[in-house]
Order: C-alpha cells, then sequence, then structure tokens
C-alpha cells in the first residue's frame, strides 16, 4: 500500500476553534483513509508561552510568534486560520498568495468588502490548484448531513417554510468581562456573525436556495461589561468591581427572510405565493442569541415543504425529526437515530446507537477538505459561499439600522 504523501499544516490561533482544529487533523486520519497524511506542523500565537504550552498540550510540532513566518516556510502546504474575525482578510490572503492551501473559520470576514476581496484571491489561486475553504462545522453533523440528502431527494417536496434558532447563554451574566467577541472591531458583529452566521449556512446548503431579502432587529441587552479578567473560551463569570467599557455588537438578532424560488423541474409547484406564474421562494426566521438562559448549544433547523418536514437540534445532534405526510398523515413526527452506517460520516466510527459528539464535525470538516485538496476539487463550502453568507450578514445589520425595513442581498 502506498503511503500518503503528507500535507503539513499550520494553524494561526491556538484557543477554542484552535483546540477543536488540532483535535480534528490528528483524528481525521486515524478513522478515515484519506489521500494525503495530516501532519501539525506549527502552531502560530502572538504569546510566546501561550503558544509554546498549546503546542505540547495539542501535539504541534514547533511554534511560530508571527503568522507571516508560516507563509514563509517551505514544510508548510496548508494555513488553518482560527484567529478573530478582522485577522481572517490579511492572514488569508497573504496565505493564498504564497501558494498555500486555507481553511478559515467563520465568518469568512468581517465586512462584505473584505470577503469580496479575500472571494477574487481565492477564484485566482483555485486557478493554479490552490484551494481555499470555509470552516461553518454543522455541515458534518451527520443528522443536517442526512436532512440534506433527504431535501434533495424530494422527500419534502416544494420547501415552504425555514425555521432557525441558535440560543446559547453563556452570555447572560452581565458582569462576565468584555472580551473580543463584545468588540465589533474585532468580531464584526456579535450573536449574528457568531452563531447566526451557522443558521444562515445551514439554511442555504439544505434548501439549495439563497437568501434574497431580510426584515431584521437587533439587540444589545447590556450596554457595558468589566473590562479585562480571565475570559477563557465560553462560560465564566466578572466581578462588578473595576472599569467597564462598551458592548459593541448585538447579544440578540431576529430577521425574516425571503429565499430564491428553484427553477428546476416542477419540484417547488405550490410552494407559496399567489399560486399564478412562478412559485414563489419559501419564506424563513431567523433567531440568534447568546441571552436564552437554559439553552447551551440549541442550534436548531426545522423546515416544511409540500409532502413533509424536518426538524433538528443540535442539543439532540444524533436525531433527526421527520414527518412525511403521506406515510404517518395523523402520527406526527417520527424521531431517525442517525448513527447507521448508511448515514454520512457514521460508517467511519462506532456501531449503531453509538453518537458523535460537537468535536466529530471539525474531523468531518479536515476529511472533507483533504479529501478535496487530494482530488485537486473545491472543497465546500467555498469562499464564495462564504461572501453569500457574509451578504446575508451585512443585510440584517442594515435592515435593523433602519427600522427594520426590508432589505435586499
Amino acid at each position: 500500500m502506498t503511503t500518503p504523501k503528507p500535507l503539513r499544516v499550520g494553524m494561526v490561533g491556538y484557543a477554542f476553534m484552535g483546540a477543536a482544529h488540532s483535535h480534528a487533523w490528528r483524528t481525521a486520519p486515524r478513522f478515515f483513509d484519506l489521500p494525503l497524511a495530516p501532519e501539525l506542523a506549527a502552531v502560530a500565537g502572538r504569546n510566546p508561552e501561550g503558544v509554546r504550552a498549546a503546542a505540547r498540550k495539542y501535539g504541534w510540532d514547533s511554534v511560530e510568534t508571527d503568522w507571516r513566518r508560516l507563509m514563509e516556510r517551505d514544510d508548510i502546504d496548508l494555513i488553518d486560520i482560527c484567529t478573530p474575525g478582522n485577522t481572517h482578510a490579511e492572514i488569508a490572503i497573504a496565505a493564498l498568495e504564497a501558494g498555500k492551501h486555507v481553511l478559515c473559520e467563520k465568518p469568512l470576514a468581517n465586512s462584505v468588502e473584505e470577503a469580496e476581496k479575500m472571494t477574487a484571491v481565492a477564484e485566482a489561486a483555485a486557478e493554479r490548484g490552490v484551494l481555499s475553504m470555509c470552516g461553518f462545522s454543522y455541515r458534518r453533523t451527520p443528522a443536517l448531513a442526512l436532512a440534506k440528502r433527504m431535501v434533495d431527494d424530494g422527500r419534502l417536496g416544494g420547501l415552504r417554510h425555514v425555521r432557525a434558532q441558535y440560543l446559547q447563554d453563556w452570555l447572560s451574566d452581565a458582569d462576565a468581562p468584555l472580551t473580543w467577541r463584545l468588540d465589533k472591531s474585532k468580531s464584526g458583529s456579535g450573536s449574528l456573525g457568531d452563531i447566526g452566521a451557522h443558521s444562515i449556512d445551514a439554511a442555504q446548503w439544505i434548501t439549495g436556495l439563497n437568501i434574497t431579502g431580510v426584515s431584521a432587529l437587533l439587540e444589545t441587552f447590556v450596554k457595558e461589561r468589566p473590562v479585562g479578567g480571565d475570559f477563557v473560551g465560553l462560560g465564566g463569570h466578572g466581578g462588578t468591581d473595576g472599569p467597564r467599557g462598551p458592548v459593541t455588537v448585538d447579544d440578540a438578532a431576529l430577521f425574516t427572510a425571503r429565499f430564491e424560488a428553484r427553477h428546476d423541474d416542477g419540484a417547488d409547484a405550490g410552494s407559496g405565493g399567489s399560486g399564478h406564474g412562478a412559485p414563489a421562494g419559501p419564506i424563513g426566521i431567523f433567531e440568534a442569541t447568546r441571552f436564552a438562559l437554559g439553552r447551551k448549544n440549541a442550534m436548531r433547523l426545522e423546515l416544511n415543504g409540500t409532502k413533509g418536514s424536518i426538524a433538528f437540534d443540535f442539543e439532540d445532534m444524533n436525531s433527526l425529526q421527520f414527518y412525511d405526510s403521506a406515510l404517518e398523515p395523523d402520527a406526527g413526527f417520527r424521531k431517525i437515530m442517525v448513527t447507521e452506517p448508511s448515514h454520512p460520516y457514521t460508517a467511519n466510527w462506532w456501531p449503531t446507537g453509538h453518537g458523535l459528539g460537537y468535536e466529530h464535525g471539525f474531523t468531518h470538516q479536515v476529511v472533507d477538505l483533504v479529501n478535496a485538496i487530494g482530488a485537486g476539487e473545491q472543497p465546500s463550502p467555498s469562499f464564495a459561499d462564504a461572501l453569500q453568507v457574509q451578504k446575508v450578514l451585512a443585510a440584517v445589520e442594515a435592515s435593523a439600522d433602519n427600522s427594520s425595513r426590508w432589505q435586499n442581498v
């Protein structure tokens, strides 16, 4: 058997996402047969002690305290970007121009303008065989991947409704310290971009339809928070003493949406509209907040069609709720345990009924990326796909700034 050629990875950033990505790079080749063998070549971070500790803990071979050094190294094939959004464009463009493949965390950038520049550079690089992908990891949850398959197979018929919620509660303490996620100059937005972007991507990916317009409301419940403090990852509490700084992002985002209509073989006939002329696209409602007490990571998606419905909640991530109007007109939803070998990704893991966890989405992300690079094919979601999400985020903010007036994407 031929030994796969190495794919030497340089990662920028080593906090929450860095830990998840490190685990994925280590784990993917141990459970999946890949055309290239990922190697954890180097991790970069500004804090010398912090980055060395991360390298020891997560298994990276070397460290850099300036991410630019990764671009200069001949022993790096791919750059994995796990930093705040305000740094994505500079790092990704430099990597692509240096001939490195790129995996960039979501959202792609902090503005449509930055995302457009990144997409243009990515498309030019792809012509030279240098590939890139944005890390919307929830696409790799087996139950959501199964939902995508069922929609593509026409099991729901023409789509009418999309309902998406992403509910967390880790910021509900008004005395939790100010962090980069609450600074618009670094994060781009709050709950909207941090978690709402996942819902937007998942909804557009599963339906195969882009959002064309929105009407939105954004709210910041806690206007100021304590400055400083040790606040690592999700959770943690700060004190009430000392100076407080302004929160410059949203705490909650709500918006209604219209999706584009399908123009195919008539699968969406009767999906909406007046019944005359071309059918209208499905309508959607989206909610994202980090203030929903009791909800820890409730990334929820429901689709209603002319033949059936699908519902998913990440807090029960190994199952999918499905209603088939022809088979079960009086029975309501039935539960599908997404642990069978026939389901997406699951054959490479445990016996039937043994569920997966949050970290597996990142492993599957690595698998799909490495397979695409090995085949010389564009991985998905591309930077262009992520740019579409960025346009929706911008339209939501524009609508909210304009008294919720309808905003085209």
